[in-house]
């Protein structure tokens, strides 16, 4: 992805720099945020405009490349946006600076975790970053109502120009999470200096008349480390990186089986076990697995769905089928849903679940802000998490994770038709291309 032309500058209004990235061009197609946090941010806009007109309209000026220059500050996004009549308007989008003593504990607790600086060199906001932070009662991304808007065509919420600006920012927190702590009130370069020195100082060993002090977060002394050598055992080395699984060895021929065991589908669970020893230990050797939390265990009816998913061939698939309750289709239609979206693909497919009314309300409003102007909406039946076109057979699901699920009936059962996409009109306008 190309990064926006941009030129540093100083604002003599402000106490911290400013970054100014020129306009983009419009957005012929796709959403315009990618990453996790730039999602985010277009929930904080979506969550907090009581107009869902005006984020329509403003995703169409943002899309057409209506919004000019982009100036980026503590707590102040700036832009001049242009209307079909070639109006323009400044549009201005406010988001609280951190505290003084905020700044400060957030940048302890990213000196304390170099994957933490590494993945913000590498333009990348590692979740566990903002989860950290929120552990420390600190707010990196914005929630409902933290962006507020100004505007020079005199509306008091988010108007047309202001939202436009919003979905260009998506677009630039994509390619840089450094504008979010920007907004936040540290540019890149003084924030990096500050973690350097940081760090420096917990590398630092102490005075020789302060050995025995303690220093918050200076760890065991040196001197305490180095008497300690002689009783503790060294550490181990580590293992060697494993390009490849093992060869799963042939149980066929010699002793008989026990009774009840298939040695074809014992072999395959050997095949499968040694190829996941082989991905753990690749993600334990690498740089990122310190700060990536453990995916949670499978139930034996996801796993049973995972294996049959490798492809095993038909008497083993008609075993875990079996085995999870299911029949030979059912079990076709769950490797479908987890191949389109793993564990919550599956559970799409299989549950059927009413969301919250906040969450229910803001599906709705989602759905009726997905069609542009002059496009024909389709009649749609609302059943709990679940919109069905009237009179066809394709329908959308709404997962718990807030993305919309493209589904087809066929033999008079509902199947999974694609991915998951957060434009609930682009899933429709999917399945309606495919028919």
């Amino acid at each position: 992805m190309n990064t926006p032309e941009e030129a540093e500058s100083m604002d003599q209004g402000t106490t911290g720099p400013e970054r100014t990235f020129a306009a983009l061009p419009a957005a012929l197609g796709g959403a315009f945020a990618r990453s996790w946090w730039g999602q985010a941010w277009l929930k904080a806009l979506e969550d907090t405009a009581l107009d869902g007109a005006q984020v329509k309209l403003g995703r169409r000026h943002a899309r057409a490349g209506a919004v000019g220059a982009v100036s980026v500050r503590p707590g102040r996004i700036t832009a001049v946006v242009q209307d079909r009549d070639h109006t323009r308007h400044r549009s201005d989008v406010l988001l609280q600076q951190l505290g003084e003593a905020d700044w400060d504990r957030l940048l302890d607790l990213i000196a304390d975790r170099a994957g933490h600086i590494a993945a913000l060199l590498d333009r990348d906001m590692p979740p566990v970053l903002v989860e950290d932070a929120a552990a420390a009662g600190i707010e990196l991304l914005p929630g409902i109502g933290d962006l507020e808007s100004e505007c020079s065509c005199g509306a008091w919420d988010h108007c047309a120009h202001s939202t436009a600006l919003c979905y260009q920012v998506a677009r630039l927190l994509d390619q840089d999470p450094f504008v979010l702590l920007l907004l936040r009130g540290w540019g890149e370069q003084e924030l990096l200096d500050e973690l350097q020195a940081r760090s420096a100082a917990r590398a630092e060993l102490p005075a020789d008349g302060d050995a025995g002090a303690e220093r918050p977060g200076a760890g065991v002394p040196a001197a305490e480390a180095y008497a300690a050598r002689d009783i503790l055992p060294p550490l181990p080395a580590p293992p060697p990186p494993v390009a490849t699984p093992g060869t799963a060895p042939v149980l066929g021929g010699g002793t008989p089986p026990a009774p009840g065991v298939e040695v074809a589908a014992l072999e395959f669970l050997i095949g499968d076990a040694a190829a996941r020893a082989q991905r753990l230990l690749a993600d334990a050797l690498s740089t990122w697995h310190p700060d990536n939390p453990p995916p949670p265990a499978l139930t034996p009816a996801q796993d049973a769905v995972r294996l049959a998913a490798a492809g095993p061939g038909p008497e083993i698939s008609a075993r875990l089928a079996a085995g999870s309750g299911r029949e030979a289709r059912g079990l076709a239609q769950a490797v479908r849903a987890w191949e389109l979206g793993g564990t919550a693909g599956l559970a799409v497919l299989e549950e059927e679940w009413t969301p919250e009314p906040e969450a229910l309300a803001r599906a709705n409003d989602r759905l009726a802000a997905a069609w542009e102007d002059g496009e024909t909406r389709p009649r749609l039946r609302a059943t709990r998490n679940r919109w069905t076109v009237v009179g066809g057979n394709t329908q959308v699901r709404y997962g718990r994770d807030g993305r919309w699920w493209p589904y087809r009936k066929e033999g008079g059962q509902w199947v999974p038709a694609g991915p998951a996409t957060d434009d609930p009109a682009g899933a429709l306008a999917g399945l309606s291309a495919e028919g």
